[in-house]
């Protein structure tokens, strides 16, 4: 079973025809869709969607550091209303990004802040976006995962850093911490030698699949838009670096997406 950790199928380009998106998903094997919300609104298109696709789709609901720039407490009360959704398994897309400014940094940490605090109360793993922020973002992370009581489910199992794109030297302090890596369409670009690398560096058991659909198309699709249904083209990179075969890479990801978002594998 293939699983997709990170998708925006609500975006509106997929208004024209999501039901056959979401088909062509099922049909190679999808077994799993987390849909993330980057604020209010999306988290609400997300839910529906969710409730249109019982136990296909789940969701992740949080204010998007570049959509922070208003963020106050009533946002982070609807995040935390949100939450009480079955639906519900993490809160993301959360974090900082240095590389636009929708956002000062001050407003992104008060967005951050409030919401991995949230994230801790309610014991629900963060989907962590970075860029630009390394620095300044990996010893917070790994300060507040070393806070999380010592009885905390996501103590051992924190989130998940989306896309990651950081330099080396932070990706062990992170696998220390717990957090497990999605991996996208940028790793079956010939020119994504540092993508490749952070595969082949990252142990088989902490890695997720994930499209960001509708962006970062994988090879042979790159320039089109991203869709749930190619995952596999992702999977069978990976397993080119790591030397196994596809299904295994879906069976061990699925299995991780499972130990990770609080699922019990079947």
């Amino acid at each position: 079973m293939y699983t997709d950790t990170h998708a925006h199928l609500d975006d509106e380009c997929f208004d024209t025809d999501r039901d056959e998106v979401i088909q062509r998903a099922k049909d190679v094997g999808l077994g799993l869709l987390i849909n993330i919300g980057v604020d209010q609104q999306s988290a609400e298109a997300s839910l529906r969607l969710a409730r249109q696709h019982p136990g296909f789709i789940h969701v992740a609901v949080g204010i998007h550091p570049n959509y922070s720039s208003d963020f106050n407490d009533a946002r982070l009360r609807a995040i935390k209303r949100f939450t009480r959704e079955p639906e519900v398994l993490a809160i993301g897309e959360i974090g900082l990004d240095y590389y636009r400014d929708h956002a000062t940094p001050d407003q992104q940490r008060r967005a951050l802040f409030a919401q991995l605090e949230l994230a801790g109360s309610l014991n629900l793993p963060v989907i962590i976006h970075e860029r630009a922020a390394a620095q300044e973002l990996v010893p917070l992370l790994i300060a507040w995962q070393q806070a999380l009581p010592p009885d905390s489910p996501i103590k051992p199992r924190p989130g998940v850093m989306h896309a990651f794109g950081a330099p080396p030297e932070f990706l062990f302090p992170l696998l220390e911490a717990g957090f497990y890596f999605g991996i996208g369409g940028p790793v079956t670009y010939k020119n994504a030698q540092d993508k490749q690398t952070l595969v082949q560096n990252l142990p088989l058991e902490r890695i997720l699949l994930e499209t960001d659909c509708p962006y970062l198309t994988p090879h042979p699709h790159r320039g089109e838009r991203n869709e749930p249904s190619y995952i596999p083209f992702i999977a069978k990179k990976i397993a080119s670096l790591k030397g196994i075969t596809p299904q295994e890479v879906a069976e061990q990801t699925a299995k991780n997406a499972f130990r990770l978002f609080g699922f019990e594998s079947e």
